[in-house]
């Protein structure tokens, strides 16, 4: 079955695509969680981070420059933007196809709270 990450590369699906080369796809998350938040998605088919082979080294190195030309270009690069990898559902993946986002735009606070131990 396809996920909606590969209905919207297919074009099966309406996107705000701000990005698109034969690797990877860049679009505009749905539900944003802060003012710039674009999901950079590999044209694979790749379901979580921990399927990754040696062979998606490089995919995933693009992926990486891809994220920093797109926050140069949506002007967050100087003040400062986070790049979020989910893998399985303790991290909170939703679609299980791989994807960085890319979030800036304000403050973004703590990654995580932490807990006394």
């Amino acid at each position: 079955m396809s996920t909606l990450f590969e209905k919207i590369i297919a074009g099966e699906l309406p996107a705000t695509v701000v990005h698109r080369d034969a690797r990877v796809t860049a679009f505009l998350d749905i539900r944003p969680a802060a003012p710039v938040h674009i999901l950079i998605v590999p044209n694979k088919v790749i379901p979580t981070a921990d399927d990754l082979t040696d062979e998606d080294e490089s995919l995933v190195g693009h992926m990486m420059l891809v994220a920093r030309d797109l926050a140069r270009q949506h002007g967050i690069a100087k003040s400062g933007y986070r790049l979020i990898v989910n893998c399985n559902p303790d991290s909170g993946q939703e679609v299980y196809h791989l994807h960085l986002h890319l979030l800036g735009g304000r403050p973004l606070g703590p990654l995580l709270q932490r807990t006394s131990a």
